[in-house]
């Protein structure tokens, strides 16, 4: 099996923010890509013209290789080891591979106004997919935001308590794709979020770092939105905010049940970042999730689902098992109040955007917190009901605080608290089984 590819010019390249999937007939003569027989369709960025030498953007070289390999129908682009610095690009054509090699990093330029793009919501991410069928992510590479130099002037805001200066681009974008695979990559110090997949179906993530600083405003490792059979397996996600923050903030006429169904996460593990959450948009539904065999160490919480009246839908038939959580601020953390929990508050009319959380499982749970075990609260006219804890041990200075909830379980379950009740029981509650205590 023999792939030729026959270098000539590039003279006169398209813009990288072209969004066309086709390159013209003058393009079409500077690369000629010609494969034998059944071998792989190759696009070596560096024979396109990228340097890979981090100091000047090599855009345009990559866009056309990008470009080439959806006009051959498919294929992988590849990138050598090297600093591949980039503005946004824009992947393209079915069967696409992206596969960045041990020691090539994909390094976003960090000029604000090379982001800009007034047709999308004001700014693009640094890859951008849409309407893609078997995309593929792969490699040993990094692919890197430049976050730092978008993060100062959010502090600031947040502090000062005053809008962003501008808006922030994601890494990583997918929208509307099928038969997805990222595999192997390490994603980093993205401005905003890392890896956005939103409506997508049938996506496996694996075997993939994603990490920024700790005090990162904002810097979620991936939030999939609206998606359909998802798997996330031997992840490491390390942030500043969310580590997987499943959304779902619309009704889908195509799947009125839920927008977001058939969620697998497993032996994956949480470091700095908020958890394994849900919302804070459930306007669409969230079913049959499952998180498994996982560990969380150091995050803010390790189960939180947090929606308000606002951008609340079902929430049902979550199940997590088999996780081991230390120095998890708070193990436990459901609420349908955001982002803070009120001290009382009264009953309102249900309307279509009032949280419902119901059917949750928490098996073979170990946790120790600094803080606490966490939370259980309701709204007054909308209940948190059926959540089994079986077989859950929480070591925590405060027992779990639980408010306006129904038919909350325990079987062989115990909580060590070092002062209070193990279970702090307010307003509208009914519980059933016994939660065993003990002090340290």
């Amino acid at each position: 099996m023999l792939l030729i590819i026959a270098w000539l010019s590039l003279a006169e390249t398209r813009s990288a923010a072209e969004p066309s999937a086709a390159i013209d007939a003058a393009d079409a003569q500077k690369i000629k890509a010609v494969q034998v027989g059944d071998a792989p369709r190759l696009f070596d960025v560096r024979q396109f013209g990228a340097a890979g030498d981090g100091k000047k953007p090599d855009t345009e070289a990559i866009q056309q290789a990008l470009n080439a390999c959806a006009q051959a129908g498919g294929g992988t682009v590849t990138f050598p080891p090297g600093i591949y610095l980039s503005q946004p690009l824009y992947l393209k054509g079915n069967g696409l591979t992206v596969r960045l090699e041990a020691g090539a990093k994909l390094q976003a330029t960090d000029r604000f106004e090379d982001f800009a793009a007034p047709d999308q919501h004001g700014v693009a991410a640094l890859l951008n997919a849409t309407g893609l069928n078997d995309l593929t992510l792969s490699g040993k590479g990094v692919i890197d935001g430049a976050g730092a130099k978008w993060w100062p002037g959010v502090k600031l805001a947040k502090v000062n308590g005053t809008a962003e200066p501008r808006r922030r681009p994601r890494l990583v974008v997918l929208q509307k794709c099928r038969h997805l695979r990222v595999t192997g990559l390490t994603l980093q110090n993205s401005p905003s979020f890392h890896l956005v997949p939103v409506d997508c179906e049938d996506m496996i993530v694996e075997d993939v770092t994603i990490r920024a600083p700790a005090d990162s405003p904002n810097t979620d490792a991936t939030d999939p939105s609206a998606c359909r059979h998802i798997v996330y397996r031997h992840c490491t996600f390390d942030v500043g905010d969310d580590n997987i923050a499943i959304k779902s903030g619309r009704v889908d006429k195509a799947h009125p049940g839920a927008a977001v169904d058939d969620f697998l996460v497993e032996n994956c593990t949480f470091l700095a970042g908020h958890g394994m959450s849900i919302g804070s948009e459930t306007e669409g539904g969230v079913q049959h999730l499952t998180v498994r065999d996982c560990t969380f160490d150091g995050t803010t919480s390790g189960i939180r689902i947090k929606s308000d009246r606002t951008r609340g839908g079902l929430v049902a038939s979550c199940t997590y098992s088999n996780l081991t959580m230390k120095n998890v601020k708070m193990p436990i953390n459901l609420t349908c109040y955001y982002p803070r929990i009120p001290a009382t508050d009264s009953p309102q009319p249900v309307t279509d955007l009032t949280p419902q959380y119901r059917d949750l499982k928490i098996v073979n749970l170990t946790a120790d917190s600094p803080q606490g075990a966490g939370f259980v609260v309701g709204l007054p006219e909308s209940c948190i009901s059926n959540v089994v804890f079986e077989n859950v041990h929480i070591t925590a200075p405060l027992g779990l605080t639980v408010r306006n909830a129904r038919a909350i379980e325990f079987t062989n379950s115990e909580f060590t608290v070092s002062s209070g009740k193990p279970l702090i029981l307010e307003t509208n509650v009914e519980t059933e089984g016994i939660l065993k205590s003990s002090a340290f």
